[in-house]
């Protein structure tokens, strides 16, 4: 059975939108590369290449289902930021937009009754839950410690720790 175009135009979108979130997120890290801040740094490189890692598997997904993905235009991220948190809840506000768009992909292909298509999203549905999960950490953890030059210190060298592990799950 093919897709449908209502499930493949939304799953083309969502590759822009996954690209569009590694670029937005190696300006964290840019940001925090400036600042001195490695380890924050690191933790945002890492979501960025993630974050094309889904790209790529929701282009892979279209192709093994004959239809060809196209590649449009990355906006340009406009974020600038005043301090170290503001990263952090653009973040967050990011991640929550990111599951809005993933619930949209899923209610379309189960208006579609695409069983397969829902399938292969239930694994980005939970991952934008540990990623909302991890973003609301990572703002807690700023907040309680971040205010202080040792607990900013001591959080850069725990989010430089981070290794970057591609997910066995996406099948790339």
């Amino acid at each position: 059975m093919a897709l449908s175009n209502e499930v493949t135009t939304v799953l083309n979108e969502q590759i822009n939108k996954e690209m569009y979130s590694a670029y937005l997120y190696l300006t964290f890290a840019d940001y925090y590369d400036d600042r001195g801040l490695k380890g924050f740094a690191n933790w945002y490189e890492i979501q960025a290449k993630e974050e094309m890692d889904h790209a790529l598997a929701i282009r892979r997904y279209l192709l093994d289902n004959d239809f060809k993905p196209t590649m449009e235009a990355i906006a340009k991220p406009d974020k600038t930021f005043e301090n170290d948190l503001a990263p952090l809840e653009a973040g967050l506000a990011h991640e929550e937009y990111v599951t809005s768009l993933i619930h949209h992909c899923y209610e379309v292909a189960h208006a579609q009754h695409d069983v397969r298509t829902m399938k292969f999203l239930d694994w980005f549905v939970a991952e934008q839950g540990e990623e909302e999960t991890n973003a609301r950490d990572m703002i807690t953890n700023m907040k309680l410690f971040g205010c202080d030059p040792k607990g900013l210190y001591d959080l850069d060298r725990e989010y430089q720790a981070r290794t970057y592990v591609q997910s066995a799950s996406l099948n790339l």
